[in-house]
């Protein structure tokens, strides 16, 4: 059980990688809050994770609903131990000129503020407890970005560059901060990506992986846990490629 006795909380863990993640977490001992906008998706994760999960509705560009959250966690469970951001918010392909501001906003609320919101949130309480884990989804269009996914892809790099960042900066106080860039993956978010979901635009996507195939939530969530565990205490400003080989 390698986090028997923390506490995670999981965004966007209603479904898809959220969802595997809070679910491999609780198979290995963690209690964890179930975060996310979609409360039925939400409420059904905790249900059936069980007695170590709780559901709590946030919209993680909200200041309030994230401070929720984390209050949530130490009310239920008593403490924080684990932070994983992974609410995103996708873009459809398209000119990068096309792209909606109201879009555009959205997805750096999401994928970006979400971040500061929660460290400013989860920070105080790792210090106090002598450490903690941030683990913050990023992507591989942050690595290697595809066309027409211009915004999106900005977002991920951003992550990717304020992962390493707070790794130096926190590395003090015994907070490790880490990322995964998976590679699309077979979860509700993959038609907006691809434009519509056929199976020609399937093929065009795992063809550029080596491996042959789309990740699944088990692949991010296992390489979540290992981040997230003891075993990888020695790890900080980490970007890991869950890709099966597409930033190669």
């Amino acid at each position: 059980m390698r986090l028997e006795g923390k506490t995670a909380i999981v965004t966007g863990a209603g479904s898809g990688f959220g969802e595997g993640i809070a679910k491999r977490f609780a198979e290995e001992g963690a209690s964890v809050i179930i975060a996310d906008i979609n409360d039925a998706g939400g409420m059904r994760v905790a249900d059936e994770i069980g007695p170590g999960a709780r559901y709590v509705h946030a919209d993680v560009s909200i200041g309030e609903h994230v401070k929720g959250m984390v209050v949530a966690a130490r009310e239920h469970f008593g403490g924080l131990d684990i932070l994983v951001n992974n609410a995103g918010f996708p873009q459809r392909p398209g000119p990068m000129d096309e792209v909606p501001e109201d879009v555009f906003d959205r997805i750096f609320a999401v994928n970006v503020k979400s971040i500061y919101l929660a460290a400013r949130q989860v920070i105080p309480v790792f210090k106090a407890r002598g450490g903690g884990v941030i683990i913050n989804i990023a992507s591989t269009g942050g690595v290697r970005p595809r066309p027409g996914l211009t915004w999106y892809n900005g977002s991920k790099g951003a992550v990717i560059a304020l992962t390493k960042a707070m790794a130096i900066e926190l590395a003090g106080d015994a907070i490790r901060v880490c990322a995964l860039n998976p590679v699309a993956g077979d979860t509700a978010m993959l038609p907006a990506f691809m434009g519509g979901d056929t199976a020609k635009r399937r093929a065009r996507i795992v063809d550029s992986i080596p491996l042959g195939r789309l990740s699944q939530p088990r692949d991010i969530a296992n390489s979540a846990l290992f981040l997230a565990s003891d075993e990888a205490d020695f790890l900080t400003g980490v970007c890991l490629e869950v890709d099966g080989g597409r930033c190669l």
